[in-house]
């Protein structure tokens, strides 16, 4: 009785040790193909961080006093200016099929645009002798069209733009091709540039 409880152990065992061995083989065998939200997190990723010296001017005539005591308002801010250029990844599209692999890639653009908070110091500032007082109402008005300048001179460089779509595209097409030397598959990429 003993042998045959044994037995039946042993094929239980060996039963359930199998299946196991069966489940990682399929597992193993899964077909893994591009995915989108991963292509779309390598064109976040897939950014160029431009820097521009930048030179926010302002002018105002007359702007204070009367007659001959009047006084202009003249001063500049010299900083650095981060411009981030990238693939709008909420418009990236992908379809697979077999080993057919189609990307919609949209152009690149200015995704952001900020201040090098470290190139701003009390010599950044520069008041011309005899202004007139200067406001916040002054700076922020020059930082704006400082900031427009900027983001209008990076938008006409189509040549940055241009390497930034493509750093983009380079990153997905090594991406599958990983995937692809991972499985064991060619895969064939389309692009298809968007509007």
């Amino acid at each position: 009785m003993k042998k045959v409880i044994s037995a039946l152990i042993l094929i239980l065992i060996l039963g359930s040790c199998t299946a196991c061995g069966q489940a990682d083989n399929r597992s193993g065998n899964m077909d893994f193909e591009p995915q989108s939200s991963r292509m779309k997190a390598i064109c976040e990723l897939a950014t160029m961080d431009c820097y521009y010296h930048v030179v926010a001017k302002y002018f105002e005539e007359d702007a204070e006093g009367f007659w001959i005591w009047k006084k202009d308002k003249c001063f500049w801010v010299e900083y650095s200016g981060v411009v981030t250029i990238g693939i709008d990844a909420t418009r990236l599209e992908i379809e697979v099929e077999d080993t057919e692999v189609t990307i919609s890639i949209p152009p690149a653009v200015i995704l952001d645009i900020s201040v090098d908070e470290k190139s701003l110091t009390e010599d950044s500032y520069y008041i011309e002798h005899d202004s007139a007082p200067i406001t916040a109402k002054d700076q922020t008005k020059a930082f704006e069209e400082a900031q427009k300048n900027m983001r209008d001179k990076a938008a006409s460089d189509t040549t940055l733009l241009q390497n930034a779509q493509q750093r983009a595209q380079s990153l997905l097409e090594d991406y599958v091709n990983n995937i692809g030397d991972a499985m064991g598959k060619k895969y064939n990429i389309n692009w298809i540039y968007l509007e």
